[in-house]
């Protein structure tokens, strides 16, 4: 049914949901895994990074090379929460790909999948609705309205 899973992380508790049931459904099927991880100046948890981008001020050699080194900071990170990840599904039994892009992540999710030629794509949706949504953007709602396959979007669930 599928021979090519596409698994889009980030350091999220429903990213490591989505990341499981990604792996888990390429072992049943046994089918190729690719993980994505996207580098957004527009995510949150980079707001400083996009703050010494536009806060050059009157030194802004010192900005330009704090910029850089944030970036490369974040860069390793994401580089190393993939191989993490892929050494996870070596040891459940999967050997994936894996790449690291830098751009909207909605947009980048979508363009792998196509260029890969992707079966599934697995997913974790942060919640967002209405104006958090107006304003952040649903990466998970780009996806399943523009991916060029199917979409399995992992939902938090309520503890009882």
């Amino acid at each position: 049914m599928f021979h090519k899973i596409l698994v889009a992380i980030d350091d999220s508790e429903l990213s490591d949901r989505a990341f499981e049931k990604g792996v888990s459904l390429a072992k049943a099927f046994e089918a190729n895994l690719y993980l994505v991880h996207v580098l957004s100046p527009l995510k949150k948890e980079y707001e400083d990074v996009s703050a010494l981008a536009f806060g050059g001020g009157y030194y802004p050699e010192a900005f330009d090379e704090a910029l850089r080194e944030r970036w490369q900071t974040l860069e390793k990170e994401g580089l190393e929460l993939l191989r993490t990840k892929a050494q996870q599904a070596i040891a459940a039994g999967v050997t994936p790909e894996f790449t690291q892009m830098l751009g909207q992540p909605g947009e980048k999710i979508c363009e792998l999948a196509q260029s890969w030629d992707a079966d599934l794509i697995v997913m974790g949706s942060h919640g967002r609705t209405g104006l958090g949504e107006f304003l952040m953007g649903s990466v998970s709602n780009h996806v399943s309205h523009h991916a060029p396959c199917s979409v399995m979007i992992v939902h938090h669930q309520d503890k009882q």
